[in-house]
């Protein structure tokens, strides 16, 4: 089920990355479902506490993880700047749901990019 919080649908994901052409659009567009299903899995089942916030974002983490490789392959890759945008965007996602406390490092503790 897509997300429904007016916040989010009216968000733009990974704009700068999509703004810029070093990073492949279809590419951008597997990192931008990531970030949505982390919205569907947020609205579905809603985390009682940081730690399960975490637990969804570290697993959202993993999924941008295995996206390295295929940026490589496309003479591209997760590097600074795309770094900023998704994990400004994990912020904003926690902010979204009510979770402004939330650590923006902790949020992508598992990060290999």
């Amino acid at each position: 089920m897509p997300p429904t919080d007016q916040k989010v649908l009216e968000h733009e994901f990974l704009k700068g990355m999509y703004d810029d052409g070093y990073f492949p659009d279809h590419l951008v567009d597997k990192g931008k479902a990531v970030l949505l299903r982390l919205c569907e899995q947020i609205e579905s089942d809603p985390p009682d506490d940081l730690a399960a916030l975490y637990r969804l974002t570290h697993a959202a983490t993993e999924e941008f993880n295995d996206l390295e490789e295929e940026f490589l392959e496309a003479g591209s890759e997760l590097e600074t700047a795309a770094r900023e945008i998704i994990a400004a965007d994990f912020s904003f996602i926690a902010t979204a749901y009510g979770f402004s406390e939330a650590d923006p490092e902790e949020l992508i503790a598992p990060r290999d990019w």
